[in-house]
């Protein structure tokens, strides 16, 4: 068993890497950490709110003995007695601390801090498993024993998910796609006030679109000898906020660099991740994406929880005539299990079978 840390384990996604960890047959939670506010109280008393009541927001139930489990100070939580560090932490605490945990130990993590520079890989295990490959070099170019890597945006996560089997068997020449993502993607604090989502719909979450843009053009590219190569298609994205608690919804539009049919279409996703299965990770779905015929599907409520949140739910593909080769479909991702935690965890999985965390 590999002992691992949870920075950040008070929020929302910090609860979703203890739910995927407390049973996990490959790691042990040995460590919570959090802020100043949390550290020397037990992680019961640390979500407790003023009303006296419990801030859990898992479906799941937490470990009764994780609870009594005290919490340290992100700050200066010690990792000489961890393996694995999982952080949950917002970007500017990230860019102070998983630093300075990588030095000695590996990190994986949620947050966007170091996505996008040269020798930091964005894994999506099935997609671009390839990639690990470039954490050697980050240890070497940073002189840590440790590395970092994040997962993607959770928008981001089913979007390269559903268009890595497109991508390899027709081209890819535009991608467009509008988000309806669920308000659980906030988190807890700041979140969304119930008074501005209530009723609504909100057009526009700061830095988002940029974010997925980006990512799936480094998750989606080649590495090569000087680091990775961003795939050379175009993506254009508008990310919205909807009321819906958990499970992004995306519209997908696709111009493909070769002629292909619906029949095709689903071929390629439902066989995707192929190379996933064989390494037999305890996270992995047993497929990475479902494709539904169902024209009314997918929808959040009834399909992000597929595979226990780990799969990807496709439906109405279609040919599309305004784009050349075009073809178009609606995907639903859980965006704090496959697209966070659990995520992450897999992540982690793909690592100890790759001897990273030797």
């Amino acid at each position: 068993m590999r002992s691992v840390a949870v920075v950040g384990a008070t929020g929302v996604v910090g609860q979703q890497f203890i739910v995927a960890l407390q049973k996990h047959p490959w790691f042990n939670i040995v460590k919570l950490a959090a802020s100043q506010k949390s550290a020397g109280k037990t992680y019961e008393e640390a979500l407790k709110r003023e009303s006296g009541s419990i801030g859990w927001f898992c479906e799941e139930e937490p470990d009764p003995e994780v609870l009594k489990m005290k919490v340290e100070d992100a700050s200066t939580m010690r990792v000489d007695d961890c393996d694995l560090i999982f952080t949950a932490l917002e970007s500017e605490q990230a860019l102070l601390l998983e630093p300075k945990y990588a030095k000695e130990k590996p990190v994986v993590s949620t947050a966007s801090a170091f996505r996008y520079e040269p020798d930091v890989p964005i894994l999506v295990p099935g997609v671009n498993t390839e990639h690990v490959a470039l954490l050697s070099k980050q240890r070497e170019r940073r002189g840590w024993r440790g590395f970092i890597t994040p997962i993607p945006n959770c928008t981001t996560t089913g979007l390269v998910i559903t268009l890595k089997p497109i991508y390899d068997r027709f081209g890819i020449n535009i991608v467009l796609m509008t988000s309806m993502q669920a308000v659980s993607g906030a988190g807890r604090s700041p979140g969304v006030l119930a008074l501005d989502i209530i009723d609504n719909i909100i057009p526009y979450i700061p830095k988002e679109e940029e974010k997925v843009q980006t990512e799936t053009l480094k998750i989606l590219g080649k590495l090569g000898a000087e680091g990775i190569e961003y795939a050379p298609f175009k993506v254009s994205c508008t990310c919205a906020r909807v009321n819906v608690k958990d499970g992004h919804t995306e519209s997908v539009f696709v111009s493909a660099q070769k002629p292909l049919t619906v029949e095709a279409v689903k071929e390629a996703m439902n066989e995707a991740g192929s190379d996933l299965r064989k390494l037999n990770l305890p996270s992995a779905p047993k497929k990475m994406i479902h494709v539904l015929d169902d024209p009314f599907r997918p929808q959040p409520r009834l399909d992000r929880n597929r595979e226990d949140g780990m799969a990807t739910t496709v439906g109405r593909i279609r040919l599309d005539g305004a784009l050349e080769n075009g073809v178009k479909y609606v995907l639903v991702s859980h965006n704090t299990k496959m697209g966070a935690a659990k995520g992450a965890v897999l992540v982690a999985e793909l690592l100890e079978v790759k001897g990273f965390l030797d």
